[in-house]
């Protein structure tokens, strides 16, 4: 092999790092090309999925009814809305995925508190700033705009009043919580410019007139225009507490959902199961993991040492990829990378069973090694790519239907399947070059299991 100890140095090197960051939680690399940044600046710790860790699972579906289409935009738009809401929550490590047409499946690890979370994603949050002229509608008052109707009149058939909408939510650029000089809580927020215009020219026509803040079509609060607001800058005033302040001002920052969301079906994970389902996943990686090591060392003697060795490196690889990516574990995860360690070893066998048939042969072990590994190549790479295909079979059904545990087993296994691939071709090969290139092979046969 040519580059041996180019390779063995970098095998090395990369064992170091890979050990420096398993047994890490959190890791800062600097920019050699800026002193006062980081190429990576963030928490490592191990990422569990709900089945470990315990959380809520809850199925989300379009509030419409069931002849009427829901577009895959609009699906796809609500998911990203939900989960940038849940991330703006603090929920972290969330996890939704659109199932169907008109579903979605969300998880949330860790979750205290499930129902304050999906009440939160739910609400369509729609804000609208309402011309009342001088006669405003008492706060908490529900009313009817003109709002997404085309061409409507200012007031029905019934005679019911409906107000009319200057500008929707959509006009926001930020929104945040603050406090008012008398301690009460309140959102301060900027528009965007094409809304600040509107704005400006609305407010200027229109003083000594009550704007009011309608949310979900409820009356928040009733200003009346002091004076022309041409900076486009505002602040919201209502009875908030600081928790209802920060859901509003999430809601406001992600947006209003395309469509409205109904609960379907949620259930609580709880803790206990999630770290007894981890402990005895962990049992069963260990099992499996020190019996393979077992296995080869008595049937291959020499070269199956070799090959636990490579194994263990492509164990420490395996977990610092699943930190650094991140990969968030789950119980059928788990199972793709206990799986995967078999594919690591399958390559390993079939290299060192044309080992044995080329040093029948008569050639020495240098010879023997590389024509070992070049003819157990192509079965290798066959059989590895058939698994790398169902994984990508797997992947895309598991993302079309929102089943996360197919995709957990998918991942795990794709990268377990990568990284055998290079701990046979490259890990395991350096190193029976590196320990038997200097052995004579007609002094130890035992060794060989010949």
């Amino acid at each position: 092999m040519r580059n041996k100890n180019t390779w063995l140095v970098i095998i090395i090197l990369l064992i170091a790092f890979s050990l420096w960051v398993d047994f890490s939680k959190y890791i800062k690399i600097p920019n050699p090309l800026n002193d006062s940044q980081y190429l990576v600046d963030r928490n490592i710790d191990i990422q569990l999925g709900l089945d470990l860790r315990g959380g809520l699972q809850a199925l989300l579906e379009a509030d419409v009814p069931a002849d009427s289409p829901v577009a895959a935009e609009d699906m796809q738009n609500a998911k990203n809305i939900l989960q940038n809401r849940a991330n703006a929550l603090g929920v972290s490590e969330v996890l939704m995925q659109t199932a169907g047409d008109r579903r979605i499946v969300a998880e949330f690890p860790g979750v205290t508190n499930p129902e304050e979370v999906v009440t939160a994603l739910k609400q369509t949050a729609l804000l609208e700033f309402v011309d009342m002229g001088t006669t405003p509608a008492a706060v908490g008052t529900t009313v009817k705009t003109d709002f997404g109707v085309a061409n409507s009149p200012a007031t029905t058939e019934t005679g019911e009043i409906i107000y009319h909408t200057v500008m929707a939510g959509t006009g926001l650029k930020t929104a945040a919580v603050g406090r008012s000089s008398a301690g009460e809580y309140l959102i301060s927020f900027e528009l965007k410019p094409d809304a600040t215009i509107v704005f400006s020219e609305y407010t200027t026509s229109h003083q000594q007139q009550y704007l009011a803040i309608v949310l979900d079509k409820q009356v928040v609060s009733t200003p009346v225009i002091q004076n022309p607001i041409t900076d486009g800058s505002g602040q919201i005033s209502g009875n908030f507490t600081q928790d209802t302040a920060q859901t509003l001002a999430v809601q406001l920052r992600s947006g209003a959902l395309p469509i409205p969301i109904k609960v379907v079906e949620s259930r609580t994970v709880g803790p206990t199961l999630g770290e007894e389902s981890l402990r005895k996943s962990i049992l069963a990686g260990i099992i499996g993991l020190s019996v393979t090591i077992l296995f080869m060392g008595l049937y291959y003697r020499l070269p199956g040492v070799i090959a636990d060795l490579a194994l263990i490196c492509y164990a420490i690889f395996s977990l610092m990829l699943f930190k650094m990516i991140p990969v968030v574990l789950t119980l059928p995860g788990i199972a793709g990378f206990i799986l995967s360690v078999g594919m690591a070893v399958d390559a390993n066998v079939l290299i060192f069973e044309r080992l044995k048939e080329e040093l029948r042969s008569g050639r020495n072990l240098r010879q023997a090694i590389d024509l070992a590994w070049s003819r157990a190549w192509p079965s290798i790479r066959d059989s590895n790519t058939s698994t790398l295909i169902t994984c990508l079979i797997l992947f895309f059904l598991g993302n079309t239907f929102g089943a996360s545990i197919v995709k957990g087993f998918s991942v795990t296994l794709a990268l377990g399947v990568f990284l055998s691939l290079f701990t046979a071709i490259i890990v395991t090969r350096t190193f029976l070059h590196t320990v038997l290139d200097g052995i004579k092979l007609a002094d130890h046969p035992r060794w060989f299991g010949l």
